[in-house]
């Protein structure tokens, strides 16, 4: 989502959004906390996962976890909207 600036030849100015997020095992672990709200200028869920990365210890990169937008299985690159509730997912192992 942007702003307009109304100005010719100028790129819009991202503007942040609140998504909910919710962790799970490992992820829940690191981050110390099973879900938060917060605000993001993050556009895709590969840029949030980012984003969160640089807060919390995770062990995981964005190619090693799946994600869930509004309950649904989504590419990384999926774009997020204001108020999208946003899973990221572990590898689960088992035996």
């Amino acid at each position: 989502m942007f702003a307009l600036t109304g100005l010719k030849n100028k790129r819009p100015i991202p503007m942040k959004k609140e998504v909910t997020i919710k962790y799970f095992a490992l992820l829940k672990e690191q981050a110390n906390k099973d879900a938060e709200t917060l605000q993001t200028l993050a556009s895709t869920a590969q840029d949030l996962f980012i984003e969160l990365s640089k807060q919390y210890p995770f062990s995981l990169t964005s190619e090693q976890v799946r994600v869930a937008i509004n309950e649904e299985f989504k590419p990384m690159n999926t774009p997020l909207m204001p108020g999208d509730c946003v899973v990221f997912i572990p590898p689960v192992a088992g035996g």
